[in-house]
């Protein structure tokens, strides 16, 4: 019998000379921005411009010069009209105003901008309300009360105050959210260089299988593996290119396995590795050089491990709970590694209770984190209690040795 940690090396060993998964993962590729959300920044990302663009206007207002607001409420002449998105205005002479809009380029000559919070209409008969909303109005030619005095730089976003051309955007290995996808397109770029991520195929086995929402067969279940590696999977930063189930049927497993090996960097699979008749991964791949064996663990004891045409293959046992343990425990730190992902490592915890444990395996128990940081048990160590998997958000690691542990002695957390 294998332990947990000759096992989980044993499967590093494997990924890490083919892949380099245990490294730095597998290269880089260019993705579109609209594909990018989650992606890992590979190198840092350097300003292509300054940002803002230019020096443009805070608030829709009146681009001035503070020196003509001194003694404010002042009265002044509108001599232009400025929108988002207008050619260069013409300089601002002297004693005058120009209307502005959010984000319109501030002319050459005007230091600061009023909002139009803080003018009013003046006495003019003629004047139209510096407020209005109608695109058809312009208001050049007549004046303006400013009630504020404004300081030079009051509500203009000067060129380059954000971030200067050259400058640092983003730096490598960045998960990229998308707050950083903006950054990205507000400097002009519609790609960005990030890690490839590894490309797995899933298959899930055995006859009694059928999709979820299917009408079940007599000794039929659903199929929950097949849901759970693979969003497993994509949350560890891999990519899934298949995601099948397959009977028991040996020539039908070969087929989708062809497939996925053609597919992917990895092949994951759940089911057929125990000792037991119609076994379809262990038959399969026995004779392909795979090696079968047990873990000294539970749940997830039956484990086995294969190279086919040159890809990696890791397979876990069957029952839902342990297929869901091992992938945690042998795959999630490695392809976590390989995406530029943030590492779970095991922690340590208080117990809330006690807990009893198995003679002779390493157990993983499912528990919870309670408010006062201790964890408790949720449910017992049957591999089928999938609805009690979701109820926990841990895994408490029992050592090999151990089989009882009082309230408030420590243990091994492993995060879900």
């Amino acid at each position: 019998m294998t332990s947990v940690d000759e096992h989980a090396r044993a499967i590093e060993r494997l990924l890490t000379g083919p892949l380099g998964l245990a490294g730095t993962g597998t290269g880089t590729e260019t993705v579109p921005l609209s594909d990018a959300l989650g992606r890992i920044t590979a190198i840092d990302v350097l300003a292509a411009v300054d940002l803002p663009l230019f020096r443009n206007s805070q608030m829709d207002g009146f681009a001035a010069r503070a020196a003509d607001l001194i003694g404010a409420p002042v009265t002044l002449t509108v001599t232009g009209d400025i929108p988002a998105g207008h050619v260069q205005p013409p300089a601002l002479e002297p004693g005058t105003v120009t209307r502005i809009m959010t984000g319109a380029i501030v002319p050459d000559g005007a230091d600061c901008v009023v909002p139009v919070e803080d003018t009013r209409p003046s006495a003019d008969p003629g004047f139209a309300d510096p407020g209005s909303t109608d695109r058809g109005s312009t208001l050049v030619g007549a004046s303006v009360t400013i009630t504020t005095p404004r300081g030079a730089g009051d509500f203009v976003r000067e060129r380059g105050s954000d971030l200067r051309r050259g400058e640092l955007l983003l730096p490598g290995g960045l998960r990229l959210a998308p707050r950083h996808l903006a950054a990205l397109a507000a400097g002009g770029q519609n790609s960005v260089l990030v890690l490839r991520r590894v490309l797995v195929a899933v298959i899930t086995t055995g006859a009694e299988l059928a999709p979820a929402g299917a009408a079940l067969a007599s000794g039929q279940i659903f199929d929950a593996n097949l849901v759970a590696l693979s969003a497993a999977v994509t949350e560890a930063g891999a990519e899934l290119v298949l995601a099948e189930s397959s009977s028991d049927d040996t020539g039908e497993f070969l087929s989708i396995l062809t497939r996925a090996t053609r597919a992917a960097d990895l092949v994951v699979t759940s089911g057929g590795v125990s000792q037991g008749a119609y076994e379809v991964v262990r038959e399969a791949l026995e004779p392909l050089g795979a090696v079968v064996g047990h873990v000294d663990m539970q749940p997830g004891g039956p484990q086995a491990t294969a190279v086919v045409d040159g890809v990696p293959v890791v397979c876990f046992p069957g029952n839902p709970v342990s297929t869901q343990v091992s992938f945690v425990v042998f795959l999630r730190p490695i392809l976590r590694r390989a995406a530029g992902l943030t590492a779970l490592p095991p922690t340590t915890r208080r117990l809330a209770g006690p807990v009893a444990s198995v003679v002779g395996k390493r157990q993983f128990l499912r528990g919870r984190m309670l408010d006062d940081g201790t964890v408790e048990i949720v449910a017992g160590a049957g591999s089928h209690l999938v609805a009690a998997m979701a109820r926990a958000d841990v895994l408490l690691d029992i050592p090999r040795g151990i089989t009882d542990l009082a309230a408030g002695q420590d243990v091994g957390v492993w995060a879900l």
